[in-house]
C-alpha cells in the first residue's frame, strides 16, 4: 500500500490508472495541472509522485525540479508520450526524477516500476509481512492468522499494512489520517478509533495483548505480543 499522487491532464488515462492502482490497494489522488500538483506536494506527504511531462502550466519536469529544490525526496516517476530520445530522458532524470516511462505503457509495467521505486525506502520493502502468527501479503491483499484467512475491509487492510511496515513506532490519529486516508478526506481523528477497534477484533487473540497498542496521549503503535 502506498499513497500516490498522480498528476496527469489525460483524464481517461487518469481513470484507468487510478482504477488499476486502487485494485492493488494503493491510495491514488488525481490532479490535472502542474500548479495544483506543486501546491499538493508542498503541503502533503506521499510515498510516490507520478508526473506527466507536458502538464498545463508547470511541466512535470519543472514540478520535479521545484520539489527537489525544497528538499522533497519523495520518489518521482515521469510519464511522457513524445520525448523518447536519450537526451530528453537525461533532462528528466537530471530534474530529480527517479524513473521515466514512455506512453503508451502497459499497466503491469507501471506496477513493476512503482514496486521498484517503493522498495528503495526500507519500510516499503517486501510484500509479505509477518508478526508472530499474523501474516499479511500485500501482493494478494490477504491476511492470515494461524493459517486462517481474515476478512478485512480495504481501509482496515491499509491501516494494518501501514502499522506492520512501521513496527514499534507511535502514530497519532492525525498521522494515520495523513498516511492512510486521501489528503482531501473530510475524516476527523475521531474516525480512526473505530477502525482500530475493528482491526483488533479481527487480528488479536482473546486473553492476549493486542498487536495494536494504545499509547495514551500519543496514539497507537504496532507491537508483537510476547
Amino acid at each position: 500500500m502506498a499513497k500516490i499522487l498522480f498528476v496527469e491532464d489525460d483524464r481517461p488515462l487518469c481513470v484507468m490508472v487510478e482504477s488499476w492502482l486502487s485494485a492493488e490497494n494503493h491510495i491514488v489522488e488525481l490532479l490535472h495541472n502542474g500548479a495544483d500538483g506543486l501546491a499538493r506536494v508542498n503541503f502533503y506527504k506521499y510515498d510516490l509522485v507520478i508526473l506527466d511531462w507536458e502538464l498545463p502550466g508547470i511541466s512535470g519536469v519543472e514540478l520535479c525540479r521545484r520539489m527537489r529544490s525544497t528538499g522533497n525526496t519523495t520518489p518521482v516517476l515521469i510519464l511522457t508520450g513524445r520525448r523518447k530520445e536519450l537526451k530528453d530522458k537525461v533532462v528528466g532524470l537530471d530534474s530529480g526524477a527517479d524513473d521515466y516511462l514512455t506512453k503508451p505503457f502497459d499497466l503491469e509495467e507501471l506496477s513493476a516500476r512503482i514496486r521498484a521505486l517503493l522498495r528503495r525506502p526500507p519500510q516499503m520493502a517486501g510484500s509479505v509481512l509477518t508478526a508472530k502468527d499474523l501474516v499479511l501479503d500485500a501482493a494478494s491483499s490477504t491476511v492470515t492468522k494461524n493459517g486462517r484467512e481474515l476478512q478485512l475491509f480495504p481501509k482496515e487492510f491499509s491501516i494494518l499494512e501501514f502499522f506492520m511496515r512501521h513496527p514499534n513506532q507511535v502514530f497519532s490519529a492525525v498521522q494515520l489520517l495523513n498516511h492512510v486516508w486521501p489528503s482531501f478526506s473530510d475524516s476527523s481523528p475521531d474516525s480512526v478509533r473505530p477502525y482500530i477497534t475493528r482491526i483488533r477484533a479481527k487480528i488479536d487473540t482473546e486473553g492476549q495483548p493486542s498487536f495494536i497498542r494504545t499509547v495514551h496521549g500519543l496514539g497507537y503503535k504496532f507491537q508483537v505480543p510476547e
